[in-house]
């Protein structure tokens, strides 16, 4: 059996991908050049809704002539070259939004660039002069445009690369200014930051390693054997962070691209980099996973949310037509049948093979799979979507302590689950972006430590849209430090958290001022010495029903319960918490246990003595506490 994991073949990929096609059609203007899903319109409004639904629609359509080598028996470019004609069109009633009305547009233009290379036998050599001519004056405004510093650059490049390759305007010294830009984001083992912050999330997969292999191909030119080499380490990475069910970790903006979250392993195929297998086992898994609970829809179509509709998870950007970014995960339809991707016996994820414990340290990750349940857990000490020492409110997507594929993080309010907060006199609990990252390591043992530390502050996110990410602006109250040990070991993680007393809270940033140069760190200037308040840890934000979610405080954190919230997994998320009954002591370390999952030894905690953990499958470990 070709997919003994999935079940899945090259078969179920094309039907899915014809499914999603054929009922866009059923919400496309009468020339095809808008597709206007169903529900209340995005923060850019219809026209841009409409613009989306085409240019991402016609990423799959696309991936899927292209792998047949032009065989499209469902009319796909006929119908799509329709809508190129009328969108182009400047006196057409359902012409696009040009690039330099609405930046939009020029997210959208990529997609549109990219497939019209992709697909050029079959599409572009036959469409009309005067179409083409259209075409090449609707991109033409990347030339010289400004693109924002993140993932962004790649739309300009891969734009102005295809108005290159037919003749068109563009400006050599753009393309060559994003790639240096591009260069910037690179993080270690072959990881980016979206942008000169901590942003790591799937941008990472279905942006910045998928675009500059496409580029490559556009521009006629041999990958870069130094990004091969990047593509391929991160890869191992992220293989590691697909639950057994398929779920792709479940962090980060634009969740409800959903399967694009597939990209990266069909990239590595494309590039030869990676085990096929394994790659497509890894692909597959995540598309299956979705398929199977509601996305798309009954009428075909992807909603925005996660599995079902939840409006909630969706972006100030975020429009009807913005799921279908989801499309990049289809990339693989791209590779013909006979492709080695296609021809492999699946392979299984890691965490099918055995309990792991890997530190990824761009991102600041400890990450721990296991075997039994099939979770994978995400102990967050490095990403924040900000810089140390940011004056800023927790986005949920980022700052969390932890993430995992079987857990959604609570999106609105103040930090409850997977967060260790100090609570003012009126409840409130604490934000913590803008920590000082400290070191992710493995102990002998498989253990994995990692910490950080920041003042902890009260208050709201600024009042601009939301991007996913922290905003600023916000009304902010400065309270004590707080500094967090995490230990890490199969499905418990053990904590350890204290308000550092007055002396060593001064240290501690004074410390921090010298060590991170490239941000600043708390204010040397703040008070060290505000009074704290009762400390709360938060636990995983678990589904009833789902996975168990445990908190086992340890001396001092007496005060105990669940909090019920609803999440896109669950109307009914259960999250545990432990508290100090008062105000926490400063300079003393408390400790508590966290379990998401089969925890083992019929479920006993960790036990813990000082700084001296014995786990439940018989391990003993000291943790190298902060003086």
């Amino acid at each position: 059996m070709i997919s003994p994991y999935t079940g899945w073949t090259r078969e179920h990929w094309a039907a899915l991908a014809d499914r999603l096609l054929l009922a866009a059609r059923a919400h496309a203007s009468p020339a095809h050049a808008r597709v206007a899903f169903p529900g209340p319109p995005g923060g850019y409004g219809p026209d841009v809704d409409a613009l989306e639904g085409f240019a991402r629609t016609f990423l799959a359509a696309g991936f899927r002539v292209a792998g047949e080598d032009g065989r499209d028996p469902l009319g796909l470019m006929e119908w799509y070259a329709e809508g190129l004609a009328a969108g182009v069109d400047p006196a057409s009633p359902e012409r696009w939004p040009r690039l330099d009305e609405h930046d939009q547009a020029k997210v959208e233009a990529a997609s549109v660039a990219l497939v019209l290379h992709l697909t050029r036998p079959w599409l572009w050599d036959l469409l009309p002069a005067r179409v083409r001519e259209q075409v090449v004056d609707w991109l033409a405004p990347a030339v010289g445009a400004a693109y924002p510093p993140i993932n962004w650059v790649w739309f300009q490049i891969v734009t102005e690369q295809f108005l290159a390759s037919v003749g068109g305007p563009y400006a050599e010294e753009d393309i060559e200014a994003g790639l240096a830009l591009a260069r910037t984001f690179e993080r270690a083992d072959g990881w980016y930051a979206d942008g000169p912050e901590r942003s790591y999330d799937h941008y990472n997969g279905w942006a910045l390693h998928l675009y500059p292999l496409l580029w490559s191909e556009m521009a006629g030119r041999d990958p870069d054997p130094a990004y091969l080499a990047r593509l391929e380490r991160f890869l191992d990475d992220a293989v590691h962070l697909v639950g057994a069910d398929g779920s792709p970790l479940i962090q980060g903006r634009s969740l409800t691209y959903r399967f694009a979250a597939a990209a990266p392993f069909w990239a590595g195929a494309r590039a030869g980099v990676g085990s096929p297998g394994l790659l497509r086992r890894a692909a597959s898994g995540i598309v299956r996973h979705f398929a199977e609970r509601g996305a798309p829809d009954r009428d075909g179509v992807l909603t925005l949310g996660w599995h079902g509709p939840w409006r909630g998870i969706a972006q100030d950007y975020s429009g009807p037509g913005s799921p279908y970014w989801a499309a990049k995960g289809l990339l693989g339809l791209s590779l013909p049948a006979g492709h080695p991707v296609w021809t492999a016996v699946e392979e299984p994820l890691p965490v099918e093979t055995g309990d792991f414990t890997r530190v990824v340290r761009a991102p600041g990750w400890l990450v721990s799979g296991t075997r039994a349940d099939g979770i994978v857990r995400v102990a967050n000490h490095g990403t924040d979507h900000a810089r140390p020492g940011a004056r800023l409110a927790d986005a949920p997507l980022y700052a969390r302590l932890g993430y995992s594929t079987a857990t959604f993080p609570l999106l609105s309010g103040d930090p409850l689950d997977q967060s260790v907060a100090v609570l003012d006199e009126d409840g409130r609990a604490s934000h913590r972006t803008g920590f000082a990252a400290g070191p992710v390591s493995a102990l002998p043992s498989g253990t994995l430590v990692g910490s950080s530390r920041w003042r902890a502050r009260w208050g709201e996110q600024g009042p601009g849209p939301d991007h996913g990410y922290s905003r600023p602006g916000g009304e902010l109250r400065d309270g004590p430090e707080v500094e967090v040990v995490s230990a890490v070991r199969g499905a418990w993680e053990v904590r350890f958290a204290r308000l550092p007393a007055e002396r060593d809270a001064r240290t501690s940033a004074s410390d921090t001022r010298t060590s991170a140069s490239d941000a600043r760190a708390d204010d040397p200037d703040a008070r060290a010495d505000e009074p704290g308040g009762r400390l709360r840890l938060g636990g995983w934000p678990a589904p009833e029903g789902g996975p168990a979610t445990r908190v086992a405080g340890g001396p001092g954190l007496t005060e105990q319960g669940v909090a019920v919230a609803a999440t896109p997994l669950a109307g009914r998320t259960l999250v545990p918490w432990c508290a100090t009954p008062g105000p926490a002591e400063p300079g003393r370390w408390y400790t508590a246990a966290l379990l998401l999952g089969e925890g083992g030894s019929g479920g006993e905690p960790p036990v813990v003595k000082d700084d001296v953990i014995t786990w439940p499958d018989g391990a003993t470990d000291e943790i190298p506490l902060p003086a």
